[in-house]
Formats: structure tokens, C-alpha cells, sequence
């Protein structure tokens, strides 16, 4: 409980909101909920802590979406990606324990941002791209899932560029990263980053906030069309990865 209880006044009131958001995004899109919510925690928290924190409330969160329209999920897709998201996450797993906790909070930052302008300049992507672009989506989505609980916006912009239905592509990312949070949960524990009182501890006092931001953003998503959607996340991704750096910045 030690990461928690040296933690500010300011944190237990950004914390909840932060949370309360990121999965309203997450109801509304399917994905979203890490790469909002971990560059504002990570003012407080090391990533060791946030990542796998952020991994078990995803699983809950994407068996839930996901579960609730299988009918909707792609399956050919999910044969297309899942196996080069799996190389992915078993690589990035060990640039997390390895690398120093700075230069990944410095690219998280850039990586939100970037993901951000995309998706505000980019709301509607055109035309279907290859099959192919599953290998590279796929490896750098579980790099960046195992990383910096973030493989999301990958997976979602090659969906975008092969589906066409926001419903379905919502629910085949919902069980993409359910199976994504399932196998970095799995490394995560043999790495030693899970079973720590202080994570099980904040998970589970993240579940009702999260509980209450899926139940939000999965009646927004039946009224957004999926451009209005796209901008908005987009400008919480800029503005995220941008107080990220600053505080980073200013030591």
C-alpha cells in the first residue's frame, strides 16, 4: 500500500474522474481507457505500477463490451492479428522491466499526442487496406499494449482501414484486447508487477469508477457517429500527452 499512501491530496481528486473517463471512452469505442487515463496518472505513478493496474481493469472492461455483442466481432480479423499481437506483447514486456522508467514516460507522451492529431485530423479513415498490414499492426499494438497498456489506437486504426461498421469494429477490438490484457496480466504476474497489495488494492477501489464510465459511454456510443467519436478522443489524447511532458520537462 506504500505507492498509495504517499500519494497527494490532488491525486484521490484527478484519480476517480481520471477513470471515470477513460472508460466512458472505453464504452463508447471499445478501446481507450489506458492511453487516456495512464499519461495523467503517470504524474504520480511509475508505469511497473499503472500498466498492470490499467491491464486488469481492461480485461473486466473488454469482457464485458465485447461479451455483450459477439455477435457483431470480426473473426476473421481476430485470426488475422491476434498471433503477431502476441510477439508483440512478449517483447514489450521485457522493455518494460528493462528500461528506465523516463525515456517510456517521455515516448508515452509523444505516442498519445501523435495518436491524438491522428484522429482529430484523420476522423474517417477511406478506402480498405491489405490484409497484410496485420503483421506490423499487430506486433507494434502488443509492443505498445505491453509497454505502455496502449495497443489499442493500433488495433483500431487497422479495423478502421478493413471494416466499415462502428459496432463491429468495437467489438472486435473489445476482444482483441481482452486477449491482450489476459496475456500481459499473465506476464505481468511472472515478471512480479501483479500480486502487490498496493495494485490489487487500487484496482479495487478503480472497479466502481470504471463500472460507472462503461455504463456512460456505452449510451453515448449507440447516438456517435464514429467521427464525432474519433475527435473527441483525439483531443484528450493531445491534451494528456502534452501535461505528461510538461511535467516531465520541468522536473
Amino acid at each position: 500500500m506504500s505507492e498509495l499512501s504517499q500519494l497527494p491530496l490532488l491525486f484521490w481528486v484527478v484519480a476517480p474522474l481520471t477513470i471515470v473517463f477513460a472508460y466512458t471512452v472505453f464504452g463508447m469505442s471499445g478501446f481507450g481507457s489506458t492511453v487516456i487515463a495512464i499519461p495523467i496518472l503517470a504524474n504520480w505513478l511509475p508505469l511497473t505500477f499503472l500498466v498492470p493496474l490499467m491491464a486488469l481493469g481492461d480485461l473486466v472492461a473488454a469482457v464485458f463490451v465485447g461479451g455483450t455483442n459477439r455477435q457483431h466481432v470480426s473473426g476473421a480479423e481476430l485470426k488475422r492479428l491476434l498471433p503477431f499481437m502476441i510477439l508483440g506483447i512478449a517483447l514489450g514486456v521485457t522493455v518494460l522491466v528493462s528500461f528506465p522508467q523516463e525515456p517510456l514516460k517521455i515516448g508515452l507522451a509523444f505516442f498519445a499526442m501523435a495518436v491524438g492529431l491522428h484522429s482529430i485530423l484523420n476522423p474517417s479513415p477511406k478506402g480498405t487496406i491489405s490484409p497484410w498490414w496485420c503483421v506490423p499492426a499487430g506486433t507494434v499494438a502488443g509492443i505498445l499494449a505491453a509497454v505502455f497498456g496502449a495497443g489499442g489506437p493500433v488495433n483500431v486504426a487497422y479495423l478502421a482501414g478493413r471494416l466499415r461498421d462502428k459496432g463491429e469494429i468495437r467489438s472486435t477490438v473489445s476482444v482483441i484486447i481482452s486477449v491482450s490484457a489476459t496475456l500481459r496480466t499473465t506476464f505481468y504476474a511472472l515478471a512480479g508487477l501483479v500480486l502487490k497489495a498496493g495494485l490489487l488494492a487500487a484496482f479495487a477501489m478503480a472497479v466502481p469508477f470504471a463500472w460507472a464510465g462503461i455504463a456512460i459511454g456505452t449510451r453515448i456510443h449507440i447516438g456517435l457517429s464514429n467521427e464525432q467519436m474519433r475527435r473527441a478522443v483525439g483531443v484528450v489524447l493531445v491534451a494528456s500527452g502534452a501535461v505528461l511532458l510538461a511535467r516531465i520537462l520541468r522536473g
